[in-house]
């Protein structure tokens, strides 16, 4: 069954090739406490791209394009439609169901395409100050902070409609099993960043946590909970702004 589950995350959640598997409740029961492990196949991901680019000289701009583009290739970008849809619904101030209407919708909006380029352009801006291979240690392990945290979300925040991908992953899931299972992996990850670099570490957590706190706000308030599309929207809010301030602590720190 934890096989199964692992299969089960890893085939809806990334485009890495799998097993093929019955899509049935059972085989995905330990499905979240997977959900983690490709954050940390796109932070090895990024290691290894890092070494790459030390050993051939890459600048800076292009080390930061690959570095936007990598957890994209991994995931096929279903956090980023998320991110999308979630933008197109909060820029019509339209009423909750409405909004949540919007959201399901699977064109792109104007509002949507701007934020993403916007999103895209500070990703790769702020992959492009990251120098130190140490920095770039923390920052690999927030994509594995952020599944922990949306993981959690999805367990123990009240969803918003009663059918979708996330309720599909969210109804079955084992409840106390996965909340303790990403509770240590949250904890260790949190250890091991500030271990590694204490000024960085901090800022990812603070940037995490901050980003964990505003997704139950907003999503409460406007949507009445939370959906697959809010799930994807936070953990794209949750790994830039985190990249964001493990940067500035970093520099902070330097200046010091």
């Amino acid at each position: 069954m934890l096989i199964k589950s692992l299969i089960s995350a890893f085939s809806m959640y990334s485009r890495i090739p799998m097993p093929h598997i019955e899509w049935k409740e059972e085989n995905r029961r330990y499905a979240l406490c997977f959900f983690p492990f490709i954050g940390a196949v796109i932070g090895g991901m990024l290691l290894l791209w890092r070494y790459i680019a030390d050993l051939l000289g890459v600048g800076e701009v292009l080390f930061g394009a690959v570095c936007t583009v990598i957890p994209i290739a991994v995931t096929g970008g279903i956090h980023l439609d998320g991110f999308c849809d979630v933008c197109d619904a909060k820029a019509s101030y339209a009423p909750r169901e409405k909004a949540l209407e919007i959201m399901s919708d699977s064109h792109i909006g104007a509002f949507a395409a701007i934020s993403l380029g916007i999103y895209l352009l500070l990703e790769c801006a702020f992959f492009a100050e990251v120098r130190d291979f140490k920095t770039m240690l923390v920052i690999a392990c927030v994509f594995v902070i952020s599944r922990t945290l949306s993981g959690l979300a999805a367990v123990t925040f009240k969803c918003a409609k009663k059918e979708g991908a996330l309720q599909s992953f969210a109804r079955p899931a084992h409840k106390n099993a996965t909340i303790t299972v990403l509770i240590i992996m949250l904890i260790l990850c949190c250890g091991i960043i500030v271990y590694i670099d204490p000024a960085a570490g901090a800022g990812g957590i603070i940037g995490g946590l901050g980003a964990f706190a505003y997704y139950r706000s907003f999503s409460y308030k406007r949507f009445g909970g939370i959906t697959g599309d809010l799930a994807g929207y936070f953990l794209q809010v949750c790994e830039l702004v985190s990249l964001i301030c493990i940067v500035i602590a970093e520099k902070i720190f330097m200046a010091l």
